[in-house]
């Protein structure tokens, strides 16, 4: 098991570096071509893939995490001061 804060480190140092790439992509680079493991898309849809990719990852690990500690990892405790969540 990855301790708690070597975890955090490591998703928070993930997204400083993504953002960084994020910044440095150009138009012609969205619009360009690549072939990425055996498929030709656009820049464009490569980052998407990387996200969607990411996020289902991020998904899994709050998922296990939830289901080992058995409790609400506190995602939407904002709604509570709008109604919208009961409890």
């Amino acid at each position: 098991m990855i301790p708690k804060g070597q975890l955090l480190e490591t998703i928070a140092r993930t997204l400083q570096d993504a953002a960084a790439v994020m910044a440095s992509i150009s138009e012609s680079d969205l619009l360009a071509t690549y072939n990425i493991q055996g498929y030709t898309v656009s820049g464009l849809h490569a980052v998407y893939q990387v996200i969607e990719h990411f996020g289902l990852h991020y998904g899994q690990i709050t998922y296990i995490t939830k289901m080992l500690r058995g409790i609400d990892l506190g995602f939407y405790r904002e709604l509570q001061a709008t109604g919208r969540l009961n409890g």
